[in-house]
């Protein structure tokens, strides 16, 4: 977390009033003059200061007293340009006309605002939150992509220009541009946070997250979206057993990400016990079936929207919707039911090894160069399909000095466990 962010994000706000809120949003305002104009994280907005300055005007007087500011209170986030935003047009990275997308702001938002948080603005997405990329660089290496579809989210965090952003997970969505940017990323298990006001890519299979500088900024902004946060676990009183998924699965990761992997697993054993495990031998069958069922809802989502503006399509979403088109209703039931079936296989292992999380690459290697692509998600594609929570904390550097990530995924419905399992993991190969 940058400097920035040490004093009160972490304590919470509870402790500031309205000058020191106005001081820090001088602060962003500076450091995002700066960054902003190269790193183009943000969907472009007139007068954004002044009226984040109204914003907290008005806050401090439906919060008139501390004793109701949340941790969150008077805290700047971004939110990827899928989500409505009352307020904002919303046009999800596309050409589409705002109006066609319009509709009740997003749930997740709505809580964040209700908690004091201050929308800092919409960050860019890919088209649609699929492939077609946007203009955003990435703050390490400008010449690599940033990742996607949150391209904007974890660019932002990872610039310091704030310190959480929400994002979705269709495929590898969070968590891989969170290892390209070295930031933190979180997936929670599917449906424990709303995606309601969220335009929709494949509903099967999207997941509302988040993009944060730390793990216990993720566990912060967990407590006040998760459906039914257990704030009594016992996960933090003992030492997870981590397993690895060996076989065809692993096989995806490039030379360089399959070594630096077996790096930060080497660490990990001096302080937990560590357990290689066959895992996914059919992956192929996985990928495809993830794939088809992703173009397939596409397909539906899209239907109208795409009949009455298709010169305002990408040809990589075009390509992707035809695909759906072609996807029998057959094909689409037995793919959504291979969802609970690989949840109950990966969730099987657990048991019978007697593991906690598992843990792989956050993506095939370093942030590819280049920005007319975003980057392969087929190392967090199986967890997504099997609906599980996963963190992606940054895990050192590659031989080019680009972030890599470890991708840490729990148990069904265990998110409070693999937060809290996380925050260790993460201080141990954060080399």
């Amino acid at each position: 977390m940058t400097t920035l962010w040490e004093d009160g994000y972490l304590l919470g706000a509870t402790c500031r009033d309205l000058p020191d809120v106005h001081h820090l949003l001088e602060q962003v305002e500076e450091l995002f003059a700066v960054r902003e104009p190269a790193l183009q994280a943000f969907v472009p907005e007139k007068g954004r200061f002044a009226r984040l300055h109204r914003d907290i005007e008005k806050i401090f007087v439906d919060h008139p007293e501390s004793l109701y500011r949340d941790y969150l209170f008077g805290i700047p986030f971004a939110v990827k340009d899928v989500f409505r935003v009352d307020g904002f047009p919303t046009r999800a990275g596309s050409r589409l006309p705002p109006e066609e997308l319009a509709g009740p702001e997003a749930e997740t938002v709505t809580k964040l605002r209700a908690a004091g948080a201050l929308v800092l603005g919409k960050s860019v997405s890919t088209e649609f939150a699929y492939f077609s990329p946007g203009p955003t660089r990435n703050p390490h290496h400008p010449e690599h992509t940033p990742g996607g579809s949150s391209s904007g989210s974890a660019a932002a965090v990872a610039a310091g220009v704030c310190p959480l952003a929400l994002g979705t997970q269709t495929i590898g969505s969070i968590i891989r541009p969170a290892a390209y940017c070295g930031v933190v990323g979180f997936k929670p298990s599917f449906g424990r946070i709303s995606t309601r006001g969220v335009i929709p890519l494949a509903p099967s299979l999207d997941h509302v997250g988040f993009l944060t500088s730390d793990v216990l900024g993720a566990i912060t902004l967990s407590v006040s979206l998760l459906s039914d946060y257990n704030s009594s676990i016992l996960s933090m009183f003992r030492q997870p057993v981590l397993g690895i998924p060996e076989g065809p699965y692993l096989s995806h990761a490039s030379a360089e990400g399959l070594a630096h992997f077996r790096d930060s697993c080497d660490w990990l054993t001096s302080r937990y016990k560590v357990k290689s495990i066959p895992a996914m031998p059919d992956f192929d069958k996985i990928v495809a079936r993830h794939l088809r069922l992703v173009a397939a809802e596409a397909a539906q989502v899209h239907a109208d929207w795409h009949g009455r503006h298709p010169d305002l399509y990408s040809p990589q979403m075009v390509a992707l919707l035809e695909r759906g088109k072609a996807v029998t209703p057959a094909q689409l039931k037995s793919d959504r039911a291979g969802r609970a079936k690989l949840r109950g296989e990966l969730m099987a292992l657990m048991d019978e090894h007697k593991i906690d999380v598992w843990l792989s690459p956050s993506a095939p290697g370093p942030a590819p160069r280049g920005l007319d692509r975003t980057g392969d998600p087929v190392m967090n594609l199986p967890w997504t399909y099997a609906g599980l929570p996963v963190l992606g904390v940054p895990s050192g550097k590659s031989a080019d000095g680009l972030p890599m990530g470890l991708q840490i995924t729990g148990r069904w419905k265990g998110d409070e466990d693999l937060l809290h399992f996380g925050s260790g993991i993460g201080d141990v190969v954060a080399m």
